[in-house]
């Protein structure tokens, strides 16, 4: 019986200089945790290929090729057959191949296929369009249902001929993008909408670690608000590995705003006050930038003018990965990733509950700075900060 392989097929990672190799092991690493439960396997990489060599056949193949499709930095994966390089076992494990895949088609006829191969060692005594030629007329004179068709083929038979040979006919999306914690780490605000989760994926993409901070305003919000949040958490998670979620009470700071501040200003003045806490929560977990879903003009509080007056009570950095997406982009990916279910539950968060009828769209920040100093918010910060909750997520 032949061994089964998992190829995991890299993309911008192979486009870096001398530093390429550090980018490789952080995949590696991810790769072996997000496989942890599956059997125990070898992992080691070659040519912009990472392989995944399970050490006996009990290993869970479909559970590892599931989980391996949410590890950043991987743009595909195929589940491989191996063999020596040697051309009679080449051909011998492609008609294998072929007949493994025709068995699952159920009795389909005129199927068109065609033989794709890559040469990589090149000792190997014949080039790839020769292989191609050869194997792919060894398969069309055994296999009577098969019709070559080279231009628009229903089966694509793959042949990577390297130190050994893998032979293959399905290639699976990855997420591509870089290795979750080859660029260091962010706090994101998650909030229980359709944006956050999303930013927080597209920010992990990128290489970033999360923690994230979320803002709960019990009684107005609900246990189950919360839970929701967890349970957003918990999806990205799969994708950027276990995140830290600080849930910060957050009551009284609304309270005060709705009672001291004019009711137009009181969402960017909230906004103020959730980035200054987010800001504190990043430092104390090793974050250099907070992640935040805003997209220009989206709401009252995203406009130029009201973002402007958001990032001006910050002192590091704001990342906005959906700065210039529309909603319906949004949705897509939240879909995509699997978020969407969870953020569309009917529990309001903190943001919603103290909505003003008619929120100014235009501030400035010297009537915001004003309104602002009517309530005594470092105190208040300071309290929240010492009674957050810290959930792992993962």
């Amino acid at each position: 019986m032949y061994r089964r392989v998992i190829i995991a097929r890299i993309g911008e990672i192979a486009l870096k200089g001398l530093n390429r190799s550090k980018f490789e092991q952080r995949l590696a690493k991810n790769m072996k945790q997000a496989t942890s439960d599956c059997g125990e396997a070898r992992i080691h990489w070659s040519q912009s290929r990472f392989y995944v060599e399970p050490e006996n056949e009990n290993y869970n193949y479909e559970l590892a090729m599931k989980r391996l499709t949410k590890v950043f930095g991987i743009v595909s994966i195929s589940l491989a057959f191996e063999t020596e390089s040697e051309f009679d076992k080449v051909r011998e494990l492609s008609y294998f191949v072929m007949e493994r895949k025709l068995l699952s088609m159920d009795g389909q006829t005129n199927i068109r296929f065609k033989v794709e191969t890559k040469r990589g060692l090149k000792s190997f005594p014949l080039q790839s369009m020769q292989i191609s030629a050869e194997i792919g007329g060894m398969l069309d004179d055994d296999f009577e249902q098969l019709l070559v068709d080279v231009h628009n083929p229903e089966i694509t038979l793959y042949i990577e001929v390297r130190e050994n040979t893998y032979v293959y006919t399905d290639i699976i999306k990855g997420c591509g993008g870089m290795p979750v914690g080859s660029n260091g780490k962010a706090c994101l605000l998650l909030s229980g909408g359709i944006d956050s989760p999303v930013a927080g994926y597209m920010i992990g993409k990128r290489g970033v670690n999360l923690c994230a901070v979320h803002f709960y305003s019990y009684p107005y919000t609900s246990e189950r608000a919360k839970e929701k949040v967890v349970d957003l958490a918990k999806l990205v998670a799969k994708y950027t590995g276990t995140i830290k979620l600080v849930v910060v009470p957050f009551t009284d700071i609304q309270l005060a705003i709705d009672e001291n501040c004019r009711s137009e200003l009181s969402t960017v003045i909230m906004r103020r006050s959730m980035m200054r806490i987010a800001c504190r929560v990043a430092r104390m977990n090793g974050c250099s930038a907070l992640i935040t879903g805003e997209s220009v003009g989206q709401v009252a509080s995203q406009t130029m003018q009201a973002i402007y007056c958001t990032n001006e009570a910050c002192d590091m950095p704001v990342y906005r990965p959906l700065i210039g997406m529309d909603k319906m982009e949004v949705v897509a990916i939240s879909q995509d990733i699997g978020t969407f279910e969870t953020s569309i539950l009917p529990y309001e968060d903190c943001c919603t509950v103290f909505t003003p009828k008619h929120p100014k769209t235009k501030p400035s920040l010297k009537e915001v700075v004003e309104e602002e100093a009517r309530y005594n918010y470092k105190e208040l910060e300071n309290i929240a900060i010492e009674n957050v909750e810290v959930i792992s997520c993962s």
